[in-house]
């Protein structure tokens, strides 16, 4: 990837030589720069278009958790959809994350998940895992019902405050 002050260092050096026009292409970056220059003036300007092209690489394969996705096929628009959505989880109770970490649904690789969608909860027991600077914090349960939705991914950095479970009471 190429370093935005190494582009502008090279836009100034090209100024500075006096070139009106400079094309570069590589496998990976394609860079235009156009100098205009008014009549004996002084002034310059400066047109730089900088285009990255994607590189293609694998995907990482995913583990299922054995829920079903299934796309939403409703004519709403996503404020309409945020609205309609919020409504929705009026009615549950909402688990935040304590802390900035990353959160994980399950102790370790080789165990199995605290909780899917569905289970019954109680307090104190065992919601996830949030890991802030090497250390594993578990997040327990203050509430009695049904989980409903997690809406953290396993792996996924999560902020103080950030909404990770709703839970139907």
């Amino acid at each position: 990837m190429v370093n935005l002050k190494e582009i502008q260092d090279f836009v100034k050096a090209i100024v500075k030589t006096g070139v009106s026009e400079v094309d570069i292409k590589t496998e990976d970056l394609k860079l235009s720069i156009k100098v205009h220059t008014r009549d004996n003036s002084k002034q310059v300007t400066e047109t730089t278009y900088i285009q990255q092209i994607p590189v293609t690489s694998q995907m990482p394969t995913l583990q299922t958790t054995g829920q079903t996705i299934h796309a939403a096929t409703t004519t709403t628009t996503p404020v309409e959809f945020r609205e309609e959505e919020k409504r929705d989880d009026k009615k549950y109770i909402t688990i935040k994350s304590p802390m900035v970490g990353t959160f994980y649904r399950k102790p370790s690789p080789d165990k199995p998940l605290y909780i899917n969608v569905g289970d019954e909860i109680i307090p104190g027991k065992v919601l996830c895992i949030i890991e802030a600077m090497k250390l594993f914090n578990e997040i327990e349960a203050e509430v009695k019902g049904k989980i409903a939705k997690i809406l953290v991914d396993d792996m996924s950095p999560v902020e103080f405050d950030q909404p990770l479970f709703l839970v139907e009471p």
